[in-house]
């Protein structure tokens, strides 16, 4: 099995590890109804994508 040679200074660790860092998902506005939502991404409540609607709501029987 192979072993390092020498110890990994901090350096070369933090370059290693640069890219690990989490970042928050970006956030947008929708055009049509103002919410926020993660970018591309369908909306949940009205179903828009880029102001448009792409998934039609369905009507619960409580609903008048």
């Amino acid at each position: 099995m192979p072993v390092q040679k020498s110890r990994v200074t901090r350096s070369k660790r933090g370059m290693r590890r640069s890219h690990s860092a989490l970042n928050l998902p970006t956030l947008s506005v929708d055009v049509s109804s103002g919410e926020i939502h993660r970018r591309h991404h369908i909306i949940n409540i009205n179903g828009c994508y880029k102001g448009k609607q792409i998934i039609k709501k369905l009507k619960n029987e409580n609903d008048k």
